[in-house]
């Protein structure tokens, strides 16, 4: 065939619309190893579809695919080189729908919106998505915390945020973080409405960490720091709670500006005070040991761990210049309690009351005793004045 014959043909297909760059539909005339011989349709135009071009599934087998007489749209990509090829085109199914899937997705990007994707790999630093073509998604933007294992990720459908597009360059950037933290605003904004610190509620356990336990209050982690979930010194929350655990919080305090919860387990439990004082009260005289001497007064244990002032007032009767001269340490003492305050956790005790009462025991009139003997059986409560005084004016 003469130059002059192809530079016809060559000007007769690009008339009947086969250019570079153009859609056109395509019939399979042929399904082979690797690759599909497409004809251009009322075209009179042949060309090759390599398999990269057709899937982007490299382990896909064109036989299971496609067959002889289907029909598709096909992106012309290049014209075929040289005289063996005899002028055929380079077709993209691919590529085709990437383009088409970057015209969506630019639209998206445009309103804000977000986009459906299944995770199909992961890569050093991110992670591979199909939105209709690949987009990427870096490990810094997967989460609103660090995540370490990519891995149980892949398989799942998620929805994500566009923050970079540029068909030229086929890059696309995903994030999931984005949408997370918009999430979580609408989020603590419905629940900070109904909270109020010194409020009570129920709460699971979502995470574990060194420093604290983050508890899922109505879909917003509170943070429980580790100060707060014990009474008791703990080494580490993994100690006490696990994740999925339920538990009661109490709310001690929310940050706006912040946007953070802080909560507390052991404040919704007794504290070792009002548990050690849960049977102690006004009046009652106990025993204690000695276990300081200060200027003012004398602490002494009433319970594990739990100790009481006796001010130096409340040492003796006599005149005190100094607790040591009349206590020492290790010394068992009886005491008086004389008052006890939960909020500031003090107990106020005296000795020499325990004294006073001892003495006023000693010196009540024996005669009295005897009356009372006499008027008052086991069973009796007390008695009756006149009868008293009706005895005494006869003696």
């Amino acid at each position: 065939m003469s130059d002059n014959s192809n530079q016809f043909l060559d000007a007769l297909k690009q008339m009947q619309g086969v250019e570079v760059g153009s859609i056109v539909e395509v019939e399979v005339l042929n399904v082979e190893d690797g690759q599909l011989t497409v004809g251009v349709v009322n075209e009179g135009v042949e060309g090759i579809i390599i398999k990269r071009e057709f899937t982007a599934d490299r382990n896909a087998n064109l036989q299971s695919l496609v067959k002889p007489g289907d029909k598709f749209k096909a992106l012309v990509l290049r014209k075929a080189g040289g005289d063996k090829e005899n002028g055929e085109f380079f077709f993209s199914v691919t590529r085709l729908k990437e383009r088409e899937a970057y015209s969506e997705l630019e639209k998206v990007y445009a309103e804000g919106n977000t986009v459906e994707g299944v995770v199909t790999g992961a890569v050093r630093g991110g992670l591979l998505v199909d939105v209709g073509t690949r987009g990427f998604l870096p490990a810094s933007l997967i989460s609103n915390r660090y995540v370490s294992d990519l891995k149980p990720y892949i398989g799942k459908k998620m929805n994500l945020k566009i923050t970079e597009i540029d068909p030229n360059k086929n890059r696309l950037i995903l994030s999931r973080k984005d949408l997370i933290e918009e999430e979580r605003e609408e989020a603590f904004e419905s629940v900070a409405n109904q909270l109020v610190v010194g409020d009570t509620i129920e709460g699971k356990v979502s995470r574990l960490t060194g420093f604290g336990a983050f508890i899922n209050v109505g879909g917003v982690d509170g943070l429980v720091h580790i100060s707060e979930i014990s009474y008791k010194h703990i080494d580490k929350p993994s100690d006490v709670l696990k994740v999925g655990q339920e538990v009661k919080v109490k709310v001690i305090g929310i940050d706006d500006d912040r946007r953070r919860i802080s909560l507390s387990i052991k404040q919704t439990l007794p504290s070792p005070f009002e548990e050690a004082t849960s049977e102690l009260h006004e009046g009652d005289v106990i025993d204690g040991e000695v276990k300081s001497l200060t200027s003012f007064g004398a602490f002494i244990e009433v319970a594990s761990g739990i100790q009481g002032l006796v001010h130096v007032s409340e040492i003796s009767n006599k005149r005190v210049e100094k607790p040591s001269d009349f206590l020492k340490v290790g010394q068992t003492v009886k005491v008086k309690v004389l008052g006890i305050d939960p909020s500031d956790k003090r107990i106020s005790l005296s000795i020499k009351q325990t004294e006073s009462d001892n003495k006023s025991n000693e010196s009540r009139p024996r005669h009295e005793d005897n009356v009372a003997k006499k008027y008052m059986s086991d069973g009796d409560n007390g008695f009756a004045l006149g009868d008293l005084i009706g005895d005494q004016l006869k003696d």
